[in-house]
This record gives C-alpha cells, sequence and structure tokens, in this order.
C-alpha cells in the first residue's frame, strides 16, 4: 500500500483517476495548483486508487493525504 501525500500547501484543480482505477507508477492522480502553477501528483508504485481523499476545490497542507494506491 503506497500512501500518496501533498508536498506542499495547494489547490485540488483536478482529479484525474477515479477509485477502482488501475494505475502505473509515475500516471498523475491529481493535479494540484498554487500560484497560478500546474502541480502532477503522481503515483509511485503500479498498483489499484483504493481511496481519494480530496475534492476538486479542496485545499491541501503539505503532508495531508492525497490518495492511497494498492
Amino acid at each position: 500500500m503506497a500512501e500518496v501525500h501533498a508536498e506542499m500547501v495547494a489547490n485540488v484543480w483536478k482529479i484525474v483517476v477515479s477509485e477502482g482505477d488501475v494505475v502505473d507508477e509515475g500516471d498523475t492522480l491529481v493535479i494540484l495548483e498554487s500560484m497560478k502553477m500546474e502541480i502532477p501528483v503522481l503515483s509511485e508504485d503500479p498498483g489499484t486508487v483504493t481511496k481519494i481523499q480530496v475534492k476538486e476545490g479542496d485545499v491541501v497542507q503539505e503532508g495531508d493525504l492525497i490518495a492511497v494506491v494498492e
């Protein structure tokens, strides 16, 4: 199981995957927006997305859980 956490304070601009989707290492899960820059959040491991913890429009803090890939 791999937990994916936010690396900075940002807005959740777009959620690219859904729970149940199969992803490869390096696939984009969510796109964050901070200071007019889009920051992709990537899967660190291949697997199935079992939980998406955020919604579009949420503000995440550094270290917040974004998703779980098993």
